[in-house]
């Protein structure tokens, strides 16, 4: 049965497939982005997120599976799905010789009630610029200009492609702010990122890809919490011999060093466990300087599942 265009999930993808010649980009995917929230599509270069996304902005047609935006195809229905949706893409899209502020009066008009560009200018620090050429603009101006763009017709859903690539610490967090806001207001934001603090911080769910599958899903609590429960982080003012420590604590445990005098207990976390690694530094004549259950990045999660570091 087609799903309703009004009460549907902003992004359902189911099964997706997608090849390019002998080489599979998008491997029988599953997606689901509700209205009103922030995922964040994350996977190394080549995992398949960017034909993922590219399919549903209708760009490229899918080679199986169902898709379906806002309740609608993105191929079929294109024409009525492209004034409800906002594309912010990483290479601007903007004519090279526009100016900032004729840009964003243009994607406006395209709208039947857009926002107020001036006001959209002055909000991400464009207003001194936008007499300016676009490509006379910073790479984070052009940044800028294309959210900018991608928010002027009041999308419910948008699509934002690495939103604070190259942008200041301060314009990241306005960028943020505006985002979270995005989502207070109803709209829902698909964003691809590659930087996982940025992740941390503004998605409701992570989806984390590889070779075009689905490797973990949830949110950046269920992702980082499920593997800090068997971890601990062992500060000595000395190096640590790993494996004779991981040999004292017993089969169940490995040590791995993460710094000159930092190592992590991998293992069953519990009152006995925490006091045999701290009986053993006190036999070897070693100062702990912090025990501690440690907190597992959603960088070390990424890279468990993919075994790559994560590149823009």
């Amino acid at each position: 049965m087609p799903l309703d265009p009004v009460s549907a999930p902003a992004v359902a993808v189911r099964g997706l497939v997608k090849r390019f010649g002998d080489t599979t980009a998008v491997d029988g995917l599953d997606l689901r982005l509700r209205r009103g929230q922030i995922l964040a599509l994350l996977g190394p270069n080549g995992a398949g997120k960017t034909t993922t996304v590219e399919i549903c902005e209708g760009f490229t047609r899918p080679d199986s599976g169902e898709v379906r935006v806002l309740g609608l195809d993105p191929i079929s229905d294109n024409d009525r799905l492209r004034a409800r949706i906002g594309v912010m893409l990483q290479g601007g899209g903007a004519y090279p010789g526009a100016k900032a502020g004729e840009m964003l009066r243009l994607c406006a008009a395209y709208s039947a009630d857009p926002l107020d560009p001036d006001w959209l200018l002055e909000v991400l620090g464009l207003t001194d610029c936008a007499a300016t050429p676009y490509r006379r603009l910073s790479g984070g101006q052009q940044q800028r200009l294309a959210l900018a763009c991608a928010l002027v017709g009041r999308p419910e859903l948008v699509f934002l492609d690495e939103p604070t690539a190259g942008l200041d610490a301060h314009a990241r967090i306005l960028v943020w702010e505006l985002i979270s806001r995005l989502r207070d207001d109803g709209v829902a934001v698909l964003l691809t990122t590659h930087l996982l603090d940025e992740a941390e911080e503004l998605a409701d769910e992570i989806v984390i890809i590889d070779h075009g599958r689905v490797v973990a899903s949830g949110t950046p609590a269920d992702l980082t919490g499920a593997q800090s429960q068997d971890r601990l982080r062992l500060v000595t003012t000395t190096p640590v011999d790993t494996e004779a420590l991981a040999i004292a604590l017993g089969a169940d445990y490995r040590c791995e060093p993460a710094g000159a005098s930092t190592c992590t207990v991998i293992g069953p976390v519990t009152p006995q466990s925490i006091a045999r690694v701290a009986a053993w530094c006190a036999d070897e004549n070693i100062l702990a300087t912090e025990l501690t259950a440690a907190h597992v990045s959603l960088e070390e999660v990424f890279l468990s599942l993919t075994g790559l570091a994560v590149r823009s």
